[in-house]
């Protein structure tokens, strides 16, 4: 560790935290219907989308409606995307030649990219033509981001109304989502990535030589375009098959600040847009303050432990002061691929720039942890919102208990049906985790996969369903799961833990909207305080985390300690 690592780290958190107020504020315009910079321009777009798709901009949904709308559209945007990865061989824009993918790959591809998860079993440069990486999946990094936000927004405004029947409507909210904030600034992300050496072209590949004179081809394509979307919709897919560690797409340290800062801000403006929203701006930066507290911590853990080193490397006779280089590239240093291996699993985004099973024990154990929290640091782009809000909800309702009063939150009451609704969403994610995993574990052909034996290979698998089911999208690596049975049960595994989890939320939305709102009185516990961001780090930690604690145990734990004592496996 160092005071160079530590600045470059607090720079990044700084340049955040200016953003999310203006652009917290903008998306609350934009959102709430209010002009805005983009609307001389785009306004006309907005009107002629609604005209052409028959939608009455003016006309709400009621929770179940919005509900259906969004299951719909998800349903059709998997049909749309398996037909491209099936059907690749006959579509244009295929300079390569590419065949179609199998239909168990194109099936885990397909609902990956839907789900917002970009879960990859394949690899970019070498399977997708760039007709399948642009209409196919570089459209839906911005349509499954826009239904995430989509569904942030249900919920906010469950909270902001008082006596009502609906919660806005899907295809509004998705077609703002995207013309308004995500299509403006990725734009402009990608012509910052193209200035920084990102690749976009429609050439296939360049031959060259290399210095001992051995004939090299370098993959090419569109990638600056899809790189900013993947990080701004907290996707992660990525155009090349090791990710933001490919020189093309992640070429020097300046490229790798914004595709952090990119990341981070629409996620952390989201929470201030919550607040704004809600008439209570310190509700927000109450969220904001837990998602500092559990990240930034996270971080420190990741950066200390590869900077620590690995016992057993330094026995080898490895320099001790050099830390854990093994699976980092040079140019970005253990700081900051700390920095970018505990933002990608704390915000539901699954980029890396660096390999996650390449990290010490501790090191690796981080990012899963972050995950298994429910990917609300902040999460991905609106479902990482919704997941704080499920569980203030909780927060709340323990508080009552503790204090003996009615549990309320922003006004509303909370009683056995939100709760309910809450635990329902809270239990899909250790249900779908360790259920795969341990069968996958008990399998031959499954534990075949893994690449390393012992308690990383338990690892590998958990950390796989833990990606899958969190939607987060990255990978441990050493698991070998473009395989039938891993193609599968991952994509199941990201359908439950996109859509079980987010009917629930969205139930506790439209029962929220027709309650009351009462304004607080002297016997209203406060949520927008210090004391109540400490229960609500508390009530991630207990509900969040300590149910994989078990599991844990027998995987990056043991490894740690194995690693301590000089042993391995």
């Amino acid at each position: 560790m160092s005071i160079i690592g530590w600045l470059q780290i607090s720079l990044l958190f700084i340049a955040v935290l200016i953003v999310i107020k203006p652009l917290g504020l903008y998306m609350a315009r934009v959102f709430s219907g209010e002009r805005n910079v983009f609307s001389p321009v785009l306004g006309p777009v907005e009107r002629g989308l609604y005209l052409a798709a028959g939608v009455d901009p003016k006309k709400e949904q009621g929770w179940l409606a919005y509900t259906m709308s969004m299951l719909a559209f998800s349903l059709a945007g998997f049909v749309s995307l398996y037909a491209i990865l099936r059907l690749q061989a006959h579509l244009p824009m295929n300079p390569q030649g590419f065949s179609g993918m199998p239909s168990d790959l194109a099936f885990n591809t397909a609902v990956s990219f839907v789900t917002n998860t970009n879960w990859q079993n394949y690899g970019g440069e070498t399977t997708l033509s760039h007709f399948s990486q642009m209409a196919g999946l570089t459209v839906h990094n911005f349509v499954s981001a826009a239904t995430g936000i989509a569904m942030a927004l249900a919920v906010t405004r469950a909270f902001a109304r008082s006596n009502a029947s609906t919660v806005g409507n899907f295809w509004v909210d998705l077609t703002r989502s995207t013309l308004y904030v995500l299509l403006p600034i990725a734009v402009v992300m990608a012509l910052a990535m193209v200035w920084t050496g990102l690749p976009q072209t429609f050439h296939a590949d360049l031959s060259a030589t290399t210095l001992e004179g051995a004939k090299q081809t370098i993959s090419l394509g569109p990638v600056a375009s899809q790189e900013a979307i993947k990080q701004l919709g907290t996707n992660g897919g990525g155009f090349f098959n090791v990710n933001a560690a490919h020189p093309f797409e992640n070429p020097t340290a300046f490229s790798n600040y914004l595709n952090i800062f990119a990341m981070l801000s629409i996620s952390a403006a989201l929470v201030y847009t919550f607040g704004q929203m809600v008439g209570n701006r310190r509700q927000g930066w109450a969220f904001i303050a837990v998602t500092a507290i559990l990240l930034i911590s996270g971080v420190a853990v990741v950066y200390w432990a590869e900077a620590h080193g690995n016992p057993i490397l330094t026995a080898l006779g490895l320099d001790a002061a050099q830390g854990n280089m093994e699976g980092k590239e040079v140019r970005f240093g253990q700081a900051m691929t700390a920095l970018y291996a505990a933002v990608t699993t704390g915000l539901s985004d699954g980029g890396v720039n660096g390999m996650h099973g390449s990290l010490t024990g501790l090191g690796g154990l981080v990012p899963m942890f972050l995950m298994q929290l429910g990917e609300v640091l902040p999460g991905g782009v609106g479902s990482g919102l919704y997941g704080m809000v499920v569980f203030a909800i909780l927060a709340v309702f323990v508080a009552g208990l503790m204090v003996g009063r009615t549990p309320e939150l922003l006004g509303k009451k909370i009683e056995s049906r939100e709760m309910k609704y809450a635990m329902f969403a809270v239990l899909i994610l250790p249900v779908t985790i360790l259920g795969f995993a341990a069968v996958s574990a008990m399998l031959p052909f499954a534990v075949a996969s893994i690449g390393t034996a012992g308690p990383h290979g338990l690892s590998e698998i958990l950390y796989a369903f833990t990606s899958a089911a969190g939607n987060n999208g990255s990978a441990f690596g050493g698991l070998t799961g473009n395989t039938p049975w891993y193609n599968t049960t991952l994509g199941f595994a990201m359908l439950l833990g996109r859509f079980a989890y987010a009917v629930p939320v969205m139930a506790i939305a439209g029962s929220i909207a027709v309650k009351t709102r009462v304004p607080a009185s002297k016997g209203t516990f406060p949520t927008d305080t210090p004391l109540f961001v400490g229960l609500l780090v508390g009530i991630i930690l207990i509900l969040g985390g300590l149910q994989f604690f078990p599991a844990l145990a027998l995987g990056p734990i043991v490894e740690h300690l194995s690693m301590l004592a000089g042993q391995t496996f």
